[in-house]
């Protein structure tokens, strides 16, 4: 084993500069109940470009430096939350029969073992993630997937894009036959959203750029429409037929008070994501005459997770890869997803 790897260590909240691939870094050690994983791949998330950021606010100051728990991050820190990879060796308390396995890490540190146990902290935030050669993980996070058919860098664009859109669905009650709109749908949890829903059996449109309307409609998509469509909400109630039973939103911004009075009465919005601005205005008589359920949702359960895993070792859904790149080009994979130059997942192969 190396006693130095190459890593791409964030020194601090701020612009790309801040990211500095080093080679020089430690291999970390693993405890007692930890895993060293050796990384083959590790996905892009907007997370990752938000937490660098320091873009996630506060309570009571939208514009406060701070990752997504309101706090800055302590520095420096390895990111990268979804990690595909191989474990190379185990701490005291781990069965050494599980070195040489295939392997992803379910990212999120859970409040208790319950089956909806809520998210505490996070790998590749409060704690080093798979942006790196090798990185350590407690074995209960650890999941072996040696039988997928799916590849390491499918496997990698798992835990955070399809945990994030499962959890979505599942807060939200998704069902069969109901008519689900999904914004972003190009986009990483976007397309993931596509693909569950319309497994699940729901007539899914789905709401993106011009240009990537064959990619929704390769996710599962029943109908596409363009944001740029003129007078998008009739658009969308002539596609739907009608009132929409829910909305998938990962995109917020101004878009957000042109859609939720799309919904029926009753219906649902689940809301994952702001890549198009974190602050709304509506008007809250849309909400509440008509008895509509707004809901927030933030990655997964460990329940979702299972499922997620079965769906994987499975391999009966495809993640889109759009991209891969070494870990070296880290600085040009975060500028090409910012830019939306690809649909689908980027990837980085440490």
């Amino acid at each position: 084993m190396p006693e130095s790897m190459t890593a791409a260590l964030l020194t601090a909240h701020g612009g790309p500069e801040v990211l500095q691939v080093r080679d020089d870094v430690p291999v970390p050690i693993p405890g007692p109940n930890q895993v060293l994983i050796e990384v083959t791949a590790a996905a892009v998330n907007n997370t990752d470009i938000w937490t660098r950021e320091g873009a996630y606010g506060a309570a009571g100051n939208p514009g406060a430096i701070a990752g997504w728990q309101g706090v800055p991050l302590q520095f420096p820190r390895i990111q990268g939350t979804d990690i595909a990879g191989k474990i190379v060796d185990v701490g005291e308390g781990v069965d050494t029969g599980r070195v040489g396995q295939r392997v992803i890490v379910d990212p999120p540190i859970y409040d208790s073992e319950a089956e909806d146990a809520k998210l505490l902290a996070v790998y590749g935030s409060e704690y080093d993630g798979g942006f790196a050669q090798f990185v350590v993980v407690d074995a209960k996070h650890v999941h072996d997937v040696s039988g997928s058919p799916l590849t390491d860098e499918q496997l990698a664009c798992l835990p955070t894009a399809y945990g994030t859109a499962m959890g979505m669905l599942e807060r939200a009650s998704i069902k069969a036959d109901e008519v689900i709109l999904v914004t972003g749908a190009s986009g990483g949890v976007g397309f993931a959203l596509v693909q569950l829903a319309a497994a699940r059996g729901a007539r899914v449109i789905a709401l993106t750029s011009e240009g990537n309307q064959d990619i929704a409609l390769q996710a599962g998509a029943h109908q596409v429409v363009l944001r740029s469509s003129d007078d998008l909400a009739d658009t969308i109630t002539r596609v739907a037929g009608g009132p929409l039973d829910a909305i998938a939103d990962v995109v917020g911004g101004s878009m957000f008070s042109t859609i939720i009075p799309l919904l029926r009465d009753a219906g649902r919005m689940v809301i994952a994501g702001a890549i198009a601005g974190p602050v709304v205005e509506f008007d809250l008589r849309v909400l509440y005459l008509h008895r509509r359920i707004l809901i927030g949702s933030t990655m997964h359960t460990p329940a979702h997770f299972r499922w997620l895993l079965e769906f994987a070792r499975r391999g009966s859904i495809s993640p889109l890869v759009a991209q891969t790149y070494p870990l070296q080009k880290i600085h040009d994979a975060q500028r090409d997803f910012v830019e939306k130059r690809y649909p689908g997942k980027l990837v980085l192969l440490p």
